[in-house]
């Protein structure tokens, strides 16, 4: 065997270097600012973007809040434990809007320590909390017909109301889906819907009913031509829709039609509906993954789960009160 020379050569003494190289220290908004472009480098959805600013700002303004380190390099598992974590629980606030804090958190160290901005992952080793899983809240038929019974026909925005809802009843879509849908993504004649701004980029086209064309085509006619803007839903000054302004008319709805207090009257519970009554209609798993774009089976068996008849005609034939004696 030969014998290694001691000294070692200049290539060996840059691997050594840059093993033992500390990473430049930056700022926190410095490092933000890294991980917003490389988020905008990836095509990411600008309400993503947008959620990744906001949740991960929560952590710095935290960390600033109680007087310690916010460099990334400088931050350490205990203190996302103890500092950011911990007073949040504190607070009260949602298992699920911490956990969303936390994702973003995740997606942000994770990016800086595989970037090499960082020499150890301060998220390493931390876990999302556990959260009850909740009943998955729909309207009733009732509600439904309460809510859809609210908009002013007599009027351009109660018109445009009545249709936007009519859709997510009719189609299942997210906010997001619906707040990005133009004109020309309504296929008339196929009668489906080109689903575009859609979550992880699966496009995907959508059934609508007969019903519903009709009124796309009422609810147009009246839209009108309205120059530079292709957006389906438009406020009163012909401009898209803001995200808001669907939250914001579904709950005004739900006062007036006094369900609030019983429901949360939202644009997911209006996917929700749409799945439980696709359910009780006879859809089933593999219908309701391709329609309303989940990228697993496991949302769309927890609703045929939920919702589904056939569980509760099995549970009459196997439950065990079959076998106790009637007593009245």
């Amino acid at each position: 065997m030969t014998k290694r020379k001691n000294v070692l050569s200049e290539q060996e003494m840059q691997v050594v270097s840059s093993a033992t190289q500390e990473p430049d220290i930056i700022s926190f908004q410095q490092a933000l600012h890294l991980f917003l472009m490389d988020c905008e480098i990836r095509n990411l959805r600008p309400f993503t973007v947008d959620y990744y600013r906001r949740e991960i700002s929560y952590l710095y303004r935290a960390l600033r809040e109680q007087k310690l380190e916010t460099s990334p390099s400088l931050i350490t598992r205990d203190m996302i434990r103890e500092n950011f974590i911990l007073p949040m629980k504190k607070k009260g606030l949602k298992i699920t809007t911490i956990n969303d804090r936390l994702r973003a958190v995740r997606a942000f160290f994770n990016f800086l320590y595989a970037d090499k901005k960082i020499k150890f992952n301060p998220y390493d080793g931390i876990r999302l909390l556990k959260n009850r899983q909740e009943v998955i809240q729909s309207f009733t038929d009732s509600q439904i017909n309460a809510l859809m019974r609210q908009p002013d026909l007599s009027m351009f925005s109660g018109l445009r109301d009545y249709t936007f809802m009519m859709l997510l009843l009719d189609t299942g879509i997210r906010l997001s889906e619906l707040y990005g849908t133009d004109v020309t993504d309504i296929l008339w004649t196929d009668k489906r819907l080109h689903v575009r701004n859609t979550k992880g980029f699966r496009e995907r086209l959508i059934p609508i009913t007969d019903r519903m064309i009709k009124q796309l085509k009422v609810y147009i006619r009246i839209r009108g031509d309205v120059t530079g803007e292709n957006a389906l839903f438009v406020s009163m000054v012909g401009k898209r829709m803001a995200r808001s302004d669907y939250q914001h008319k579904i709950t005004e709805y739900g006062n007036q039609a006094g369900i609030a207090d019983q429901v949360r009257c939202s644009p997911h519970t209006f996917r929700h509906t749409f799945a439980r009554l696709s359910v009780m209609n006879g859809a089933g798993i593999f219908d309701l993954q391709n329609i309303m774009g989940h990228s697993n089976l496991e949302m769309a068996k927890t609703y045929v789960h939920l919702f589904s008849d056939d569980i509760r005609k099995h549970h009459d034939e196997f439950s065990p009160l079959k076998n106790i004696e009637k007593r009245f």
